[in-house]
């Protein structure tokens, strides 16, 4: 101990007082208690003193409301927290900060204050812990206000503020989760980001992400480290970030830090700033208004203020035909100001208002805000209104309406973005995050009332600037002149735009938030100039765009990539941060772009045309594609080749090898002039080798196969030593196709949400589908279709005649799988959308006879049918009579059965009737005709129809249809005079039979004395009286006879009847 050194002041932080102790021993070492045995030291540790940068770093945050963020590297890296936490509590003169813990699945230390503290009994058992640091972290858990959130559950922490965000498990990491945690931290807060088991910066780039498995494919396996390059090299550039070892020893990556001073802040005299100065007056002013009066209070920037103002403005015309868009960045407060305004326009007296937005999820702050701004106008919930959760799984039990009583009857009611016929009784409609929707969907939500519009223009949710850049120009075009409005209902409608631009969570300004807008590409609206001139598609070229060099960081790669985005952002309705990492990662996509011409003279960035995103998929063996269709599960990846395989039930197509186009994207004022269509020609005509030669399975030499290293030489110093630089040896950042070899494909495929001029624009490619799903997206209301191009291939063998070669099959299959459930799943879709999905032939004008055609009737039509058919194109029956046949008949001659040439508005109407079995009225709203020239349509088309099919079928029918039968009468072998003379003839042979038999008449017969009477008179005397009595046989034989005569009689009688009633039969 003699040989310490003078005394010198220390700085000792305590975690759990608000004060700093000094230490000024003669030693500058500290017993732990228990570290003493048998009176010999066993262990002492020295403090060190911390950096001042970092302390002038934090209350600078502070003073300026601006955030500050620190990345520790090292295994030890979580002792640092509480040090951290404590510089920040001194800071903020108020209580200790809440803090938010993000972590992937498991902490080192439970978040259970009970199974806390046996697992620190355990630790110290096994000697595990330093009882000093742990102790102190043990307090801050128990003590301070922390929540832990896995990374999976970051979705709950949105609208949330915090004053500490820790990150750890730096690899479960996405753009999206970073953005999403980042942003609630407030102003003066901290970001602490934990990176153990790192040996050097440079290893970052290497790190394998757990995102990378969803990028790989069975044909693509390896996964870059492009976007930890580029975020590694970001880091450097932000002014309010320090990167540091487990000891907050500075590296010399954050070196911009050695000039940093303390700043003063600039105040009145009451403590505001100037902005807050102006809000004060703004309340005080509209403090005796009501309802504006207390809702006004609730803001917490003069934007939102102003924002609220204006909205009530509206409110109060009770014109019902202002549209009212408010336009801002993420975390200015604009669902809080919609919710105000809300809650305003009750106590103004509306009945149905309505919101829509993607999700309900959306709306939590919304309707936040609605009950604050019930409670400032004195509203009781229970009493005065009740909230409604949804009994929807899928929404998460979110508020799905709020119903007021205390006025009259009121509904906030949440609608999907899709269901615009829920409208018609509304009087003000609320549009959230309207940029995450559709513009078809937004346009068809406006209408005859009162709309207020809000749209993110950058931020992590899913942005895109369709709606600011056409709608939104369109609207202020049309307020300027009604009579080039968008549509006749919204014909001179009142348009405002209001925008917010100061932040709520933390002052303006504020350098994590440029640093995270220029990472994650967020804020590049500014970064699309408009093309200098716009050359003829001819003259354009496409190139192939190396990402190494894109994602590299140098100046000029960065203002390229920022231009990409940019337009991939004002071109798309939906993105996310998430797409810049697969972009950058993935190992399967590639980026083409289209320029006009180059003048390399310039040293200037050409304009971007057109961006095309390709995903290369398939080449997956038949064992795979086998375990897919037994598991019903397909993976990542791959999307059309799985898909088709489910479809179809073919193994043989996910062997084949085909690119998707993941995006498109032209330049919006560049749309309309076919430089997208260009732009899939020369990609077509590429992977078809007409550029340049195809690429060999053999030799697959790829431009991007360089290694992934920040520095040039992987010098092996410490972290303290190393220096992280760009690369300069980078290949060029755009390669012609001439330049590059193409790999080898056999069709070219992409996927997108349905809709009509989305698929026209693929099916004028030669883009033909073979799938659409029959559930629609809940939230776009579109059906996702996949459409699919064959490539000219000398592998395969098919049919030259054939335009698709070896997709004709599946897709012939695929439309008639579509006309059967166009009654069912799609009878809600547009019926030129139907049309075009279809694409039916109508036009048979010099087509001669051909096999596929209907030659017979059997097993179509019955003669029935027919005759049902030709007596309502005689106008003589009613359509129910033969509606059943119009059904049967759309089905063949969309099948192309039947060849009678239609115009495009009859197959329309045979459509819609036929397969879709949609009302007339339906019909009459759709192609805006009357019932009547429906009905002629319709004759038209089922005569042309009857025409045909009679001409094939006439004698068919006619031999089929049943009849009744008929008696041929043909003449005698004997004519009449023969007959007679041979009937005269039997007469008069049966009166000389009876001749001879006697002359004596019949009447006499029975008097006749026969031999028996003749002998018995020979023996009888005579008496005097001449009267002789002997006994007679005759009467006997008379009896006898005059029976069998009468039996003779009845027998005739009976055979007379017989014969009668056989007659009437016959008749």
């Amino acid at each position: 101990m003699a040989n310490l050194k003078p005394r010198r002041r220390w700085i000792q932080f305590s975690p759990t007082r608000s004060t700093r102790r000094v230490v000024s021993h003669s030693t500058r070492f500290r017993f732990e208690p228990g570290l003493l045995c048998s009176g010999r030291i066993i262990a002492a540790r020295m403090r060190k003193k911390v950096d001042e940068r970092i302390r002038t770093l934090i209350e600078n945050g502070v003073k300026l409301r601006h955030r500050s963020m620190f990345v520790i590297i090292g295994d030890k890296s979580r002792d640092q927290i509480v040090n951290l936490h404590h510089m920040l509590s001194k800071a903020v003169i108020k209580s200790n900060p809440s803090v938010l813990w993000c972590y992937k699945d498991k902490l080192d230390i439970s978040s259970h204050k009970k199974k806390r503290t046996k697992q620190l009994k355990r630790l110290r058992e096994r000697g595990q812990l330093d009882p000093e640091k742990l102790d102190a972290f043990s307090r801050l858990l128990d003590v301070g206000r922390v929540t832990h959130c896995l990374y999976k559950d970051s979705e709950r922490i949105l609208g949330n503020t915090f004053g500490m965000c820790i990150l750890q498990d730096f690899e479960a990491l996405t753009p999206n989760l970073l953005a999403r945690t980042i942003e609630t931290v407030e102003g003066g807060g901290m970001i602490v980001l934990i990176l153990r088991s790192l040996t050097s910066l440079t290893s970052l780039c290497t790190m394998v992400m757990d995102v990378h498995d969803r990028f790989r494919t069975e044909s693509h396996s390896e996964a870059a480290g492009r976007f930890n390059e580029r975020f590694l090299l970001s880091i450097a550039s932000c002014k309010a970030c320090v990167v540091m070892d487990d000891e907050l020893n500075i590296l010399p990556l954050s070196s911009h830090i050695r000039s940093i001073t303390p700043v003063p802040t600039e105040m009145d005299s009451e403590g505001l700033s100037e902005a807050e100065r102006e809000l004060k007056i703004l309340k005080d002013e509209l403090s005796d208004d009501f309802p504006v009066g207390p809702l006004i209070k609730k803001c917490c920037t003069l934007d939102q203020g102003k924002a609220v103002v204006t909205f009530f403005d509206a409110i109060l015309d009770k014109a019902l035909r202002s549209i009212v868009a408010l336009i801002a960045s993420r975390g200015r407060g604009k669902s809080a100001a919609l919710g105000l305004a809300v809650a305003g326009a009750v106590a103004a007296g509306y009945s149905n208002i309505y919101i829509t937005a993607p999700s309900p999820d959306n709306l939590k702050t919304f309707f936040e805000f609605v009950c604050k701004g019930f409670d400032a106008l004195e509203y009781k919930e229970h009493l005065d209104y009740d909230v409604v959760k949804s009994a929807n799984p899928d929404f998460k039990k979110a508020i799905v309406r709020i119903n007021i009583i205390k006025q009259h009857r009121q509904t906030i009611q949440y609608i999907q973005p899709h269901e615009h016929e829920k409208l018609s009784q509304v009087e003000l409609l609320v549009i959230d995050e309207a940029a995450a929707i559709p513009l078809p969907v937004v346009k068809s939500l406006l209408g005859p009332y009162l709309v207020f519009l809000s749209s993110t223009v950058s931020g992590y949710e899913g942005t895109g600037r369709s709606l600011s850049l056409k709608l939104l120009q369109q609207l202020d075009e049309q307020s300027r002149a009604p009579s080039t409005g968008l549509d006749g209902s919204l014909s001179g409608c009142l348009f405002k735009k209001i925008e917010l631009n100061e932040s709520i969570r933390y002052a303006s300004g504020d350098p994590i938030e440029s640093w995270l807008n220029g990472l994650l590409c967020l804020d590049v609206a500014t970064s699309l100039p408009n093309p200098s001139c716009h050359p003829p598609p001819s003259e354009c070229d496409l190139y192939y765009v190396n990402r190494d060099t894109l994602f590299s960081y140098h100046k000029d790669s960065e203002l390229f990539l920022q231009r990409m985005m940019a337009l991939c952002v004002s071109s798309h309705y939906k993105n996310s941060p998430n797409d810049l990492q697969l972009l950058a990662d993935a190992p399967a996509h590639h980026l083409f772009v289209l320029l006009g011409p180059v003048d390399e003279s310039q040293s200037k960035l050409p304009d971007i045309l057109c961006v095309i995103q390709v995903c290369l998929e398939g080449q997956i063996s038949q064992s795979s594609a086998l375990k897919s269709l037994r598991d019903g599960h397909s993976p990542y990846g791959d999307q059309i080749p799985w898909k088709f395989c489910e479809q179809f039930r073919d193994i043989e197509f996910p062997h084949l090898s085909g690119a998707r186009i993941v995006r498109i994207a032209v330049h919006p004022n560049a749309m309309k002039m076919g430089y997208g269509s260009a732009a899939v020609e020369l990609l077509t005509r590429y992977f078809e080798g007409q550029i340049s030669p195809i690429l060999e399975a053999d030799n697959e030499a790829d431009v991007e196969h360089s290694p992934i290293r920040v520095t040039e030489a992987a010098e092996k110093v410490s972290m303290l030593e190393e220096q992280v630089k760009p690369r300069t040896n980078l290949p060029p950042l755009l390669v012609p196709l001439n330049e590059r070899r193409p790999e080898r494909l056999h069709y070219i495929g992409v996927s997108f949400g349905l809709t009509l001029d989305l698929f026209r624009f693929w099916r004028k490619q030669n883009f033909a589908p073979f799938y659409v799903s029959q559930i629609p997206s809940a939230v776009t209301g579109e059906h996702t279709s996949m459409l699919l191009k064959p490539l000219k291939n000398d592998e395969l063998e098919v049919n030259e005649s054939e335009e698709l070669g070896f997709f004709a099959p599946f897709y012939k299959d695929f439309r008639i799988r579509f006309s059967k459930l166009l009654s069912d799943k799609f009878k809600k879709m547009d019926y030129k959308l139907a049309m075009s999905v279809l694409n039916p032939k109508i036009n048979f004008t010099g087509i001669d006879s051909s096999d596929g055609f209907l030659k017979t009737l059997d097993g179509v039509l019955s003669p029935f049918d027919m005759e049902r058919l030709r007596v309502f194109t005689n106008n003589m029956t009613d359509f129910n009579l033969v509606y059943d046949i119009c059904k049967t008949l759309a089905h063949q001659y969309f099948e192309e059965k039947i060849p009678v040439s239609l115009s495009y508005v009859q197959a329309s109407v045979l459509l819609c009737l036929g397969l879709q079995e949609t009302e007339f009225s339906s019909i009459e709203r759709q192609m805006q005709l009357e019932r009547g020239q429906i009905h002629s349509l319709l004759l038209k088309v089922l005569r042309e129809l009857y025409k045909y099919l009679n001409g094939i079928a006439a004698k068919e029918i006619e031999l089929t249809r049943p009849r009744l039968q008929r008696r041929v009468l043909e003449p005698h072998n004997v004519s009449v005079d023969d007959d007679l003379r041979e009937g005269a003839k039997q007469v008069e042979e049966q009166m000389m039979e009876e001749k001879t038999e006697g002359s004596m008449d019949a009447e006499f017969q029975e008097y006749v004395i026969g031999d028996k009477e003749a002998e018995a008179l020979k023996h009888s005397k005579i008496p005097a009286s001449g009267i002789v009595s002997i006994e007679s046989a005759k009467l006997e034989n008379q009896n006898g006879s005059a029976k069998s005569t009468k039996k003779r009689s009845k027998d005739k009688h009976s055979s007379e009847s017989k014969s009668k009633s056989s007659k009437k039969r016959k008749a």
